[in-house]
């Protein structure tokens, strides 16, 4: 039998700024896992989109939340080309979902509070284009 070649891939070198990434996405993980699954309070609300799902289908969307950072914590961890631009789009999304939650729930609080937080969580959004930008043009497709 014919045995193929091994391919090596270059070694990648991960920036500091890519394992902390990955260690917030790990601690987001042991933080809410628990949390949604030890007090009915969290595990029984999730939002999505900036509306509140509450109980059983809570319950069953709340691992997709789980799965979004512990594909993240992978990709940042093993430097996945794509991580930087998906996680910015996250922080995005989580900002828009704030200006819905504050106007759409009964716990919100208006439309400029909304805007504000948008804002707020827009900037790691940016900076997250930012570094992806930086990152793009120092390395070369074939080591990133």
């Amino acid at each position: 039998m014919m045995q193929r070649p091994v391919v090596q891939r270059p070694e990648v070198q991960r920036q500091w700024w890519m394992a902390a990434i990955a260690a917030f996405f790990v601690l987001s993980l042991v933080f809410n896992v628990p949390r949604d699954l030890l007090y009915a309070e969290h595990g029984n609300v999730e939002v999505w989109l900036g509306f509140e799902v509450t109980g059983a289908v809570a319950r069953w969307t709340a691992p997709i939340h789980w799965a979004m950072f512990a594909v993240g914590a992978w990709a940042f961890w093993t430097c996945k080309s794509w991580a930087l631009p998906a996680t910015a789009a996250y922080a995005f999304y989580v900002a828009f979902s704030h200006i819905v939650w504050n106007e759409a729930s009964p716990n919100g609080s208006g439309w400029a509070i909304g805007l504000l937080q948008a804002a707020v969580f827009s900037i790691p959004g940016v900076g997250l284009l930012w570094l992806n930008s930086r990152t793009r043009r120092e390395t070369s497709p074939a080591t990133f």
